[in-house]
């Protein structure tokens, strides 16, 4: 899926369609209705039921119901979701819903969310076929496996691990995701509109990046298929080369 310059800020900003926008409704509804506790602890049975708020935008154990703009949260690795929680609620990331949900909840809380949706191992579903040209998914490839040292760029792989499924216990896996939702994060970290831990290298990444170049990356990247073990690696082979704030070195 190609997005202009345009349509990148504006799912930066807004991260869903009109849609989407329904169920965050439905989500804050919820919330009133089942009212998170502020401290809660329980068994796995007991936060299904009280992350309604969560499925209802994510989908039932994790899986998305909007496959074109919202991420699948199931399997991530509980650090990077705790962190993604976090910047919702501390306002490193936008998005008025989720900064809604989150506000009342305390740090335990929100790893224990955490910790529920990462234990999830649900089956992905086959990649759908890449409305980008050859030339585009070459460089889209190129960028994703070994980046571009002219331009000092790294290559995705080296912080988010060969076979792309992440690194525990924070860095997340790049496959699985809609082409759109990848394009506005990372038009988001580019504008400065999403945040992270200092230091960001996201952000430090992103802003080198051309409308062109993350259209490429999206693009190849939402056309790949999962490996056959999607689990994120326990180690990366060598050190991150970028320093990165919420990442353990």
């Amino acid at each position: 899926m190609r997005l202009s310059g345009e349509a990148t800020q504006h799912w930066a900003v807004d991260n869903c369609d009109m849609h989407t926008r329904s169920l965050l409704v439905v989500a804050v509804a919820t919330l009133s209705l089942c009212v998170f506790p502020a401290n809660a602890a329980g068994s796995a049975a007991d936060l299904s039921e009280r992350l309604a708020a969560c499925t209802a935008c994510h989908g039932k154990e994790g899986r998305t119901i909007n496959a074109e703009y919202l991420p699948r949260i199931a399997g991530k690795p509980a650090g990077y979701l705790y962190n993604q929680l976090l910047n919702f609620r501390d306002g490193r990331r936008n998005n008025a819903a989720m900064s809604h949900l989150l506000q009342p909840l305390s740090d335990t809380y929100l790893r224990e969310i955490a910790a529920y949706f990462s234990a999830l191992d649900l089956p992905y579903p086959p990649p759908a076929a890449s409305k980008l040209g050859a030339d585009e998914l070459r460089h889209g490839e190129a960028l994703v496996l070994r980046g571009d040292a002219a331009r000092k760029l790294p290559a995705c792989s080296q912080c988010h691990g060969t076979p792309l499924t992440g690194v525990t216990p924070a860095i997340p896996g790049l496959l699985g995701l809609p082409a759109a939702y990848m394009g506005a994060q990372l038009g988001a970290w580019r504008a400065g509109q999403r945040k992270a831990h200092a230091p960001d290298c996201m952000s430090e990444m992103a802003k080198s990046l051309t409308q062109a170049d993350i259209n490429a990356v999206a693009g190849w990247l939402a056309a790949q298929p999962m490996p056959s073990n999607s689990k994120p690696l326990a180690a990366l082979p060598a050190p991150l080369p970028l320093n990165c704030g919420g990442v353990p070195q």
